[in-house]
């Protein structure tokens, strides 16, 4: 399967203070939508990594910018209130991170497919890649240049996929596929702590219309139960999904919150369990979950180098 060169960075990923992020000064002048790209990725930075360190409560305009060393003016020519600037960061990065969990359920549901056509002598159209695809954790994840809105397109402009139409649905192609989607997303909240902290824990913080994104974010797990097996009757499905949904998120929520970000890949065989036993059955869920604690590839978030820091601000 083709994936792109060319990854959308999670904000909290970098530091926005990097000397290589600066605007050039001197003669040939910067375009200013270039500027303006820049000062708005740098501003997404320094504020997750701002609210990881102080709090959403805590941290004021002022301490926003001064991690991500642009003006006040400036932030006030991007966003209208800090809440704005928060749940606009919030937005990018969770579409980036869905981009990365969707091309992740694909990658699987195609191996599996093509090991079954392999097996049976069978072919198929390849699953169509979807969003941006997640890099392994033993090498530097790409980045765009500094102001370029290619990696941020993709992910906004990745289609939304229609599982169901695209994957030959099975029980052991659907628990690898979610066993794929829940490495990665362990993977790579635990290797960018600062948006961790701020996506999971700090959104509570923010109030109503905190809630209501992280409750619409939520909702788009439900895409990846399409190909789950039927529950009993008599059990509304949707009510089984969503309280998985919640249970794996209050998981995820306690380690972050009780600061084990560190310890989050080790959740996977036990998240395997639990999210694919209501619908698969016990037997389907262990073995999923005894071959998730096989070794896998590790992922990392675009633009995180090798030894990434923990993404404190005031740098």
């Amino acid at each position: 399967m083709g994936v792109s060169t060319v990854l959308a960075p999670l904000p909290g990923a970098r530091s926005p203070r990097d000397p290589q992020r600066a605007i050039k000064r001197g003669p040939s002048r910067v375009p200013r939508e270039q500027v303006a790209a820049t000062q708005r990725d740098r501003l997404y930075d320094g504020l997750v990594r701002t609210v990881a360190e102080r709090g959403y409560a805590n941290a004021s305009v002022s301490d926003i910018c001064r991690a991500s060393g642009v003006t006040r003016p400036a932030f006030y020519e991007h966003f209208e209130s800090k809440q704005g600037a928060f749940l606009a960061a919030y937005r990018h990065g969770t579409d980036v991170l869905f981009a990365m969990l969707r091309q992740a359920f694909y990658d699987a549901a195609e191996a599996r497919q093509a090991a079954e056509a392999g097996r049976t002598g069978k072919t198929g159209e390849p699953a169509v890649t979807v969003g941006t695809a997640h890099a392994p954790a033993d090498c530097d994840a790409p980045c765009p240049p500094a102001g370029s809105d290619a990696g941020a397109d993709e992910a906004d402009d990745a289609p939304e996929a229609d599982i169901e139409a695209d994957i030959e649905a099975d029980i052991e192609t659907w628990a690898r596929a979610t066993c794929s989607v829940l490495a990665v997303l362990l993977d790579v909240l635990s290797s960018v702590p600062a948006f961790a902290t701020a996506a999971i824990v700090e959104i509570d913080a923010v109030g109503p219309a905190g809630r209501q994104a992280r409750a619409e974010r939520l909702r788009d797990f439900e895409s990846f139960f399409a190909l789950a097996p039927s529950v009993p009757d008599g059990v509304p499905r949707g009510e089984v999904v969503n309280s998985v949904v919640s249970g794996a998120y209050g998981t995820l929520y306690r380690y972050i919150a009780g600061g084990r970000i560190a310890e989050l890949p080790e959740l996977l065989p036990g998240l395997v369990y639990f999210v694919v036993a209501p619908f698969a059955g016990p037997q389907s869920a262990a073995q999923a979950a005894k071959a998730a604690s096989a070794d896998h590839p590790r992922s990392v978030a675009p633009c995180v180098p090798t030894q990434a820091d923990a993404g404190v601000a005031g740098e």
